[in-house]
């Protein structure tokens, strides 16, 4: 069956928490990630709440914070600009995005469903999970 699904492909997803103090697990969610094999793709739609964010950590670095969550998106689409893992294929960069690390941005678990379209998918986990 190759994935698909009355139509609908499988697809995973993890959501990108932001950390900003580690030690006190404290996190608020500020995008998604979505894979699809069935189509190659990886995709990731950020969205920063400034005021949450500083309400965990009045003295966290927004802007360090905004640019992790750029290049993962820059990651997501792959290419020369993404560095040396731009070349590598969607599966991989959804890999290396999920693994665990010890950052202020850390991907939470990786979740499966059926869509007939990632992108929207995305925009919807993004909307539902993080807005």
């Amino acid at each position: 069956m190759n994935g698909l699904h009355n139509g609908r492909d499988v697809f995973e997803y993890a959501l990108l928490r932001v950390v900003p103090r580690v030690e006190r697990g404290e996190l608020i969610n500020a995008g998604v990630v979505v894979y699809c094999r069935a189509r190659s793709c990886v995709i990731a739609r950020t969205h920063l709440d400034e005021d949450r964010l500083r309400a965990l950590d009045p003295t966290a670095d927004v802007s360090a914070v905004r640019a992790a969550l750029h290049a993962v998106e820059g990651l997501c689409r792959g290419g020369e600009h993404a560095g040396q893992a731009g070349g590598d294929d969607a599966g991989r960069r959804f890999r290396w995005l999920v693994a665990p690390r010890s950052t202020v941005v850390q991907p939470g678990p990786v979740h499966t469903g059926l869509t007939t379209d990632p992108e929207a998918e995305a925009e919807r986990l993004l909307d539902v999970l993080v807005r």
